[in-house]
């Protein structure tokens, strides 16, 4: 099978968003009146992003979930996505099993393949994701205020728990390795609640990195600090209602574990049940963990109101592993 039969077989859809979709040197997007263009990209690569024993079918998933949390954190809608993809040979039943995933998360949020490229060489997965916000209502890191309340999407650590378990560094219960794995391999993207946030949320960043992480960068950015409650943010840890381990470890995958693709905010307190509605209206929960205060940096707090002393690291792509 030759490289545009490839296309043709396996990822040309008929253009929906576009004037001119694949098949011709570039592809032409329609944006509404009023609005902003939102891009981001995201590149995974095998043996670093994702293992060789993957389902096919949840790779694809993952890829475009990935992109489509970025637009979340932005508050922006998903339109079009551009994919290039780097394969050893050409593996029909992986093709079929990884484009299947991918299209079936673009059709749940009307987001069509416009374009793209495909050439031989390891497995590595690029995407382009091009989403719209009305002007002036993206969700930014920069908008943090002194006095927010701090918040965080779904649950977090599970990814990283699986992970720990691949590495052979934790033994987990089958139950309790399968529904991590799960939250691993096909997170969920917070598109609606992304889009429910805009006008409430002051900031927002989405978790890949990790807790302390992510939320480091809205503080950054935001010129702002804050404190975070330990006892909250442990709580989010999905698999925790089902199953017990060490609390140093569940510290670790909550608080800088990454790969979660949740969504962390700050919403001034006065806005509480707009959020909780927001959370609502998109069905997604969220908790409330911290605060951003004005000194800089992040305190974690015990239960009696001490900053934690260990240290955590968040994912840094050329740090030591």
């Amino acid at each position: 099978m030759g490289e545009f039969d490839l296309i043709d077989r396996y990822f040309k859809k008929p253009a929906r968003h576009s004037d001119l979709g694949i098949g011709d040197d570039c592809a032409l997007l329609r944006t509404s009146p009023g609005h902003q263009l939102a891009v981001s990209t995201d590149m995974l690569v095998e043996g670093r992003h994702f293992l060789s024993t993957v389902n096919p079918r949840h790779l694809g998933h993952k890829a475009l979930a990935v992109n489509l949390s970025d637009l979340a954190a932005c508050g922006a809608r998903p339109k079009a996505f551009l994919l290039s993809l780097a394969l050893p040979q050409v593996d029909e039943a992986w093709l079929e099993g990884f484009s299947a995933g991918l299209f079936q998360l673009a059709q749940l949020h009307d987001c069509e393949l416009i374009g793209g490229d495909t050439t031989q060489g390891p497995l590595n997965i690029s995407i382009t994701v091009l989403g719209e916000v009305p002007h002036g209502q993206a969700l930014l890191r920069s908008g943090a205020q002194v006095g927010d309340d701090v918040y965080v999407s779904g649950t977090l650590g599970d990814a990283r728990l699986a992970l720990e378990a691949f590495r052979g560094h934790t033994g987990l219960p089958e139950a309790v390795f399968t529904h991590a794995r799960a939250r691993m391999e096909t997170p969920t993207p917070r598109v609606l609640l992304g889009l429910a946030l805009r006008g409430i949320a002051t900031a927002a960043a989405d978790i890949s990195d990790g807790l302390l992480g992510d939320l480091g960068h809205i503080l950054k950015a935001s010129g702002v600090g804050a404190s975070l409650d330990l006892g909250l943010a442990t709580s989010l840890l999905g698999c925790g209602a089902f199953w017990s381990g060490p609390s140093d470890l569940i510290e670790t995958c909550i608080l800088s574990g990454g790969d979660d693709y949740e969504l962390v905010f700050t919403a001034p307190s006065h806005c509480r049940d707009l959020v909780q509605a927001a959370a609502t209206q998109s069905g997604t929960p969220v908790t409330r963990v911290g605060i951003v205060r004005s000194a800089l940096g992040i305190d974690v707090l015990d239960a009696q109101g001490q900053a934690l002393t260990r240290q955590f690291t968040s994912f840094d792509h050329f740090a030591a592993s």
